[in-house]
Formats: C-alpha cells, sequence, structure tokens
C-alpha cells in the first residue's frame, strides 16, 4: 500500500533547555516563571516551539536569548563558551494538555552566567541552586515558597539534565566548559565539587587532572584571583574522553 501522512496525526515539537551553571560554588539551573497558560504562574524550564524554517539548535539557541537574554553563540555565530548538547526526548502524549507535543531537551552548560532577564512569554528568570531539587514531582522551592513541581515534565527533564552533567565530568573533559577560558586546578576542582556535590581532596585531584593526558594545558600565567600564593593557569586540552576518568565518589 502506497504511504498515506494523513494517516497518522500532526503533532508540534518544542525545545526544552536545562541550563546549567556554578554560582557562587554552587551548581545553579536556569528556571521561568510562566507568564501565560497552561500553567501560569508556574517555574519550568526555558523553552518553547520550534519554528517552521529552523532546526533544533537554532530553536533552543533562539528560546534561550528570547526568554532570558542569555546568548550561547555570538551574533557572527561563533561559540560564545557555551556548551549546547541535545540531552532526550521527552513525548508522552499527555504531557501538554494543549495539544500532543513532542519536546527535545537540551542541556547548556557556561561558566558563571550572569543574571537572566526575563522575555518573551515569562514572567520572570532566575538561577535555583540544583540542591533545592528533592526527588522527581517535588519541584524546586526557595524563599519560603511552597514546593511546587515544575511545569509539564520539567522536573524530570532537569533531573535527567544534572545527571548528564555529572556523569559526563567523569569521564570527559567538560567540566571545563564552567570554566573561564585560563582557570587554575582550584577553580575546576570547585566546579567537580558544585556539580558532583562532595568535598575533594585539593592533592589528590591536582595529581589527577594534571596528569590525565590532554586534559589540562599550562598557559605559561598565574593568577592570585583566588587569595593566597599566585596560583598557574591552564586552559583546557584537545582530549574529549579522559584515561583515566575522573570516578565520581560515593557519598
Amino acid at each position: 500500500m502506497p504511504y498515506d501522512p494523513s494517516a497518522f496525526p500532526p503533532f508540534a515539537v518544542t525545545v526544552d533547555l536545562v541550563v546549567l551553571t556554578v554560582r557562587r560554588h554552587a551548581l545553579c539551573a536556569l528556571v521561568v516563571r510562566r507568564g501565560e497558560s497552561p500553567y501560569q504562574g508556574r517555574w519550568a524550564l526555558p523553552g518553547g516551539f520550534v519554528r517552521g524554517d529552523e532546526d533544533l539548535e537554532a530553536a533552543a539557541a533562539r528560546e534561550l536569548t528570547e526568554e532570558t537574554g542569555l546568548l550561547t553563540h555570538t551574533p557572527e555565530g561563533h561559540d560564545a563558551g557555551a556548551h549546547l548538547e541535545q540531552l532526550a526526548t521527552y513525548g508522552d502524549p499527555q504531557r501538554d494538555p494543549r495539544m500532543r507535543v513532542v519536546s527535545v531537551a537540551h542541556l547548556v552548560l557556561a561558566p558563571d552566567l550572569p543574571s537572566p532577564t526575563a522575555g518573551g512569554d515569562v514572567r520572570s528568570a532566575r538561577w535555583a541552586p540544583v540542591d533545592t531539587l528533592s526527588c522527581p514531582g517535588d519541584g524546586l522551592a526557595w524563599e519560603g515558597e511552597q514546593q511546587v513541581p515544575l511545569a509539564f515534565d520539567h522536573d524530570r527533564i532537569l533531573l535527567d539534565g544534572v545527571e548528564r552533567a555529572r556523569s559526563k565530568i567523569e569521564y570527559s573533559s567538560l567540566a571545563t566548559a564552567f570554566c573561564p577560558p585560563e582557570f587554575t586546578v582550584g577553580e575546576l576542582r570547585r566546579v567537580y565539587e558544585a556539580v558532583w556535590g562532595v568535598v575533594l581532596d585539593p592533592r589528590n585531584f591536582h595529581r589527577k587532572v594534571t596528569g590525565t593526558p590532554g586534559f589540562l594545558v599550562p598557559t605559561g600565567g598565574t593568577t592570585t584571583r583566588q587569595g593566597g600564593r599566585p596560583a598557574q593557569l591552564f586552559r583546557a586540552g584537545g582530549a574529549t574522553l579522559l584515561n583515566p576518568p575522573m570516578l565520581r565518589p560515593e557519598v
């Protein structure tokens, strides 16, 4: 039989963004307060519908800029320091009360991003420490607010994004995406501590990261921005996979 597209119901495609950064030595996620129904007034991840003339990555970058004022790329199209990758696809038929919607979630990692500025159809935007996230369905709570699940299935998507970040920095150089272009071993260690939620031994950590081939490259410079004696500056090396990996300590 010939293929008949009309035999299949249409559905919309959205992008949702798990945007993570390290602020004040804590892993933080970007959340927005919805200004429109459904779930008006509820906290959610930034995102929106994919336009007919754009690919998924372009839609993710556009929604991030429109809703928060943050950029993943410069106007010239060059990378602005943020890491953007697809996370997973979510297609529960009941995930959106308006219609059948399939969401392609993206993970964004960047160093010490500034405070977001709400725009588009969101009422406000803010960074929330991920340790305010309990278990799926409990959502986020801070400043005395009642704990309410994120809109749609965003609590699940956020948990998946945080776990992706935690696992990937074990075997890849992705932790450097949370650092400025030049950083100290101490600053990198604090990234691992913030993402994993642990305290690491400074000497052991220094030995591991400087002894892993291709992980870090000395710049030849030093800095005193962390106080104390001048600390050696490094930049990310060319290695994408770490051998041996940086195994996450058991908590």
